[in-house]
C-alpha cells in the first residue's frame, strides 16, 4: 500500500508544479496585456515621456539664460546711447 501512496502523493506534487507553471504563466500574461493597455492608455492622452520633457526643460532654462544675457546687452547699449545724446 505503500507505493500506492507514493504514487498518489507523487502525481499529486507533479499536477501541482504544472498547475503553479501554469499560473505563472498567466500571471505574465496579464502583466504584459496590462502594461500594453496603460501604454495605450497614456499614448490616448498625448502625456510626455520623461525624457522628452528633461529635453524640453534643459531648452527652456537655456533660452531663460540667453534672453536675460541679451536684456543686459541691450540695457548696456541703452544707457550708451543715452550717455552720447
Amino acid at each position: 500500500m505503500s507505493t500506492g501512496t507514493n504514487r498518489i502523493f507523487d502525481e499529486f506534487a507533479r499536477l501541482m508544479t504544472d498547475a503553479a507553471g501554469t499560473a505563472q504563466g498567466l500571471r505574465k500574461e496579464v502583466e504584459t496585456a496590462f502594461q500594453a493597455q496603460a501604454e495605450r492608455f497614456l499614448n490616448s492622452m498625448e502625456v510626455v515621456k520623461r525624457e522628452e520633457f528633461e529635453v524640453v526643460r534643459e531648452m527652456a532654462i537655456k533660452a531663460r539664460d540667453e534672453n536675460d544675457a541679451l536684456k543686459a546687452r541691450i540695457d548696456a547699449l541703452e544707457a550708451k546711447l543715452a550717455d552720447k545724446a
